[in-house]
């Protein structure tokens, strides 16, 4: 059984006991969140349309905290003598599936 859940902009795909990154919650460490998903297959059935997701949730506890890669950017105009240096680094939250209920 998994399901599509849609988190900060994002859709993932998920499955029981999967860990995965998403946009910051701002949840605690230990707080359990709930997702309304998209869709859920289970087997052969594939659960899609709204009415019948009306039910359906998937729950996750917040694990923890992590950093994305950090990436540079720059600006430069020839002649000029102007040069911009800056960095981004994404915060995320990680989370750990703990049940898929159609």
């Amino acid at each position: 059984m998994f399901a599509v859940i849609s988190t900060g902009g994002k859709q993932e795909r998920v499955e029981e006991g999967a860990v995965l990154e998403v946009e910051l919650l701002g949840s605690t460490e230990g707080t359990e969140v709930h997702f309304s998903p998209i869709l859920v297959v289970d087997g052969d059935r594939v659960v899609s349309k709204p009415a019948e997701l009306t039910g359906a949730s998937v729950t996750a506890v917040v694990v923890g905290e992590a950093k994305g890669p950090k990436v540079i950017g720059f600006k430069y105009k020839s002649k000029a003598n102007q040069r911009k240096r800056w960095g981004h680094r994404q915060h995320y939250s990680v989370i750990r599936i703990t049940s898929i209920s159609a």
